[in-house]
């Protein structure tokens, strides 16, 4: 059995205590919600796993929402279906219920890997479709030079592409998806080009990896950031984000049929 947090989370965070305004700064980008649309293909009905809020669930489908975090299940918006309480390894559905499913954001909270895609896997007739990012790549971003203790929590945690591959067999592409300089959705490097966004403490809140850092290392960030964006030093280093389109960071999207 899969323990769980005081709100029901399961795996390592613990959104009861980091999710209670996650909806502010975690919006679905359109342009990422395109791509995953693409790869649902002609699915009607749809299992979204470890749903959060309801990011990229789209709208023009049967959805059956899947999240155990009671905190977050609560800030789901009315148009959108409820979501069952349940964990990715032991999905209460039947043989091929699905034609499609999703998980994004997801599975670097998941205690067993395997058995989730496996689960995955079991309940869906189509394609599974895991948004997630490659740990080994993560080090692109500059929060690297400034806070290298959270890309490095962020690369323990986050499954290997490989691994997502192996686990859900079959014929799996894994795509790089460009983050776009005004991405809606504040996960870390989608501040690459806008780096005052991180110095707000509830952006760095809506990214799980700063609550398994010390508080020390988030109050030596704001410093140094601070400072080097006073002192125009950030800028000299890396101004040039500030008008790049896209980024090419560890955004994959993984397409398994």
């Amino acid at each position: 059995m899969v323990s769980r947090h005081k709100d029901g989370s399961a795996g390592d965070a613990n959104y009861g205590a980091i999710g209670t305004n996650y909806t502010s700064y975690r919006q679905p980008e359109p342009r990422i919600a395109a791509l995953i649309a693409e790869a649902l293909g002609d699915a009607g009905k749809v299992l979204n796993v470890g749903a959060g809020a309801g990011s990229y669930e789209p709208l023009d489908r049967n959805v059956t929402a899947v999240e155990p975090s009671a905190s977050m299940r609560a800030q789901r918006p009315a148009h959108l279906s409820r979501a069952v309480d349940a964990v990715a390894g032991a999905l209460p559905f039947e043989d091929k219920s699905f034609d499609a499913a999703m998980a994004t954001f997801t599975v670097h909270q998941w205690p067993d890997l395997r058995q989730g895609l496996a689960e995955m896997r079991r309940v869906t007739r189509g394609p599974v479709i895991i948004l997630s990012c490659a740990p080994d790549e993560l080090d692109r971003f500059w929060l690297n030079d400034y806070a290298p203790e959270v890309i490095a929590v962020e690369a323990s945690r986050y499954p290997r592409m490989e691994a997502i591959v192996a686990a859900l067999g079959g014929e799996t592409q894994v795509l790089p998806v460009p983050i776009p300089l005004d991405c809606t959705d504040g996960f870390g490097e989608a501040y690459y080009g806008r780096p005052e966004r991180l110095l707000d403490p509830g952006a760095r809140l809506a990214n799980s990896a700063w609550s398994f850092v010390d508080a020390s290392i988030g109050e030596r960030f704001v410093a140094d950031l601070g400072r080097d964006l006073e002192s125009g030093e950030w800028d000299r280093r890396y101004g040039h984000l500030r008008t790049q389109p896209e980024f090419d960071g560890s955004l994959k999207l993984v397409v398994g049929r």
